[in-house]
């Protein structure tokens, strides 16, 4: 059975989360009442083939990270085993395999929010397998109505408290954790803009890969949660080798959750709150050294201290019909540090709605239709339009303008585990540059789990 709830997403690309409260939006109303069998063990497999096209576009002038203007393709691919069991009461060890490989539009650059999201930057001709997750979660029930977890990858089929503590420690995406959404949070199902499918201003830690290390611990008080994490960061911007010193630096989250009924319906909205603290390049530091020796900026001539940086997040999910729900999400970073992490967006806003086929009697299949903003803080922008270039974009000059994306898909079910999809980005201002675009990006992708 597929569930959104799992909340799937590699990038980090993790292959599903935590707990499923759940699935009504693929399964139909759930009761809280309703019980399930407690699982002692589960395997689950998924594996996600993504072909993409881009069209040719027009540019006045083109830079070293810039995003091409001829004819382009690109694909990838994952495939994931995540093995659960439970060692003792209220605990679950999991593992995840994976092997992944791909070749990105424009060797990943040129856009604040690219194209697809399971795209690790880590990607390349050859398969690689490596473990993607080795976690402990532990559950301590505290009363309170009880309702059912499904199984699902990294999850155990059981029966929880809807008041509980739960900790999580281990080698894990921070995104299978934070920022949770029913609608757009998964790249192998969903939405396969970076910006659309999570905060496209949340630098949180992790690997090249989008993996980290760390601890996180859960409070679910009735419709209430409060999470609070920490994970420790790459040794240096967008790379895979993790600094392994917790206490010097990390990305630190806290997120709050609350769940309501709108006119019947169910949604959730969540406020978040990031810190990073690791060695970082400032823009202006940059900016600053440009003006006494003439040069363009360059970010990788300052990263001489540790830094900080901080930024918030709203995200909101709501079920108008069984069968259509609705999604938004607005994120903002400080922008005075470079991108570390994740991608090259300070300010952003996506919104957008999925919608079941059950109308049109294909109640396996979903469209989808969402549009994002993206911005840069005023530092960053004149770091860029004198000339410097970041880890993703950089095209050697700057006419500002907001990085504008469409994106619209349909996901076709071809049987009970495989679903082919057709997806369309439209991008405007490629890069924050209005001399620049628009360009056209065609996908097909190809997914099954079981």
């Amino acid at each position: 059975m597929r569930f959104e709830f799992t909340n799937e997403r590699q990038l980090g690309l993790s292959l599903g989360r935590r707990v499923v409260l759940c699935a009504w939006f693929w399964a139909g109303t759930c009761h809280a009442a309703d019980t399930v069998e407690p699982e002692s063990w589960n395997i689950k497999f998924q594996s996600t083939y993504v072909w993409q096209q881009k069209n040719p576009m027009s540019a006045s002038y083109s830079g070293t990270n810039s995003l091409s203007t001829d004819k382009e393709r690109s694909y990838s691919f994952t495939a994931t085993v995540a093995l659960g069991f439970r060692p003792w009461a209220g605990g679950e060890f999991y593992v995840d395999p994976e092997a992944a490989q791909g070749v990105p539009l424009s060797n990943l650059t040129g856009l604040g929010g690219l194209t697809n999201g399971e795209m690790a930057r880590s990607s390349g001709p050859t398969l690689k397998i490596y473990r993607a997750r080795a976690f402990l979660r532990q559950t301590w029930g505290d009363g309170g109505e009880q309702e059912a977890v499904e199984s699902a990858a990294n999850q155990l089929a059981g029966m929880v408290d809807k008041r509980r503590w739960v900790l999580t420690t281990g080698n894990l995406s921070v995104l299978d954790i934070f920022d949770a959404n029913a609608y757009n949070h998964d790249p192998r199902t969903q939405f396969l803009n970076w910006s659309v499918m999570t905060h496209g201003a949340f630098d949180y830690a992790g690997d090249a890969r989008g993996y980290s290390w760390g601890i996180t611990l859960e409070r679910y008080l009735d419709d209430w949660v409060v999470r609070v994490g920490r994970f420790i960061q790459p040794k240096e911007p967008n790379q895979q080798i993790l600094d392994d010193r917790l206490f010097k630096h990390y990305g630190d989250q806290i997120e709050l959750e609350h769940a309501h009924e709108f006119e019947g319906q169910p949604g959730k909205v969540r406020l978040l709150a990031f810190r990073n603290r690791t060695k970082m390049s400032r823009y202006q530091d940059a900016l600053n050294l440009a003006a006494q020796t003439g040069d363009a900026p360059d970010i990788n001539a300052v990263r001489t201290g540790d830094q900080v940086k901080y930024g918030l997040g709203l995200n909101l999910e709501q079920a108008i019909t069984p069968d259509i729900g609705v999604f938004a999400r607005g994120s903002w970073a400080d922008g005075a540090t470079e991108t570390y992490a994740f991608t090259e967006i300070d300010r952003s806003v996506s919104a957008g709605t999925l919608i079941k086929g059950k109308g049109w009697g294909r109640g396996q299949d979903s469209v989808g239709l969402a549009f994002a903003r993206n911005g840069l803080s005023q530092a960053h922008r004149r770091y860029l339009a004198e000339g410097g270039y970041g880890f993703f974009i950089g095209d050697g000059a700057l006419r500002y303008k907001p990085e504008t994306i469409v994106e619209g898909f349909y996901d076709l079910s071809l049987c009970k585990a495989a679903w082919i999809t057709l997806d369309w980005q439209r991008i405007f201002n490629p890069a924050y540059n209005a001399d620049r675009g628009p360009v056209s990006v065609g996908t097909l992708r190809f997914h099954t789990e079981f």
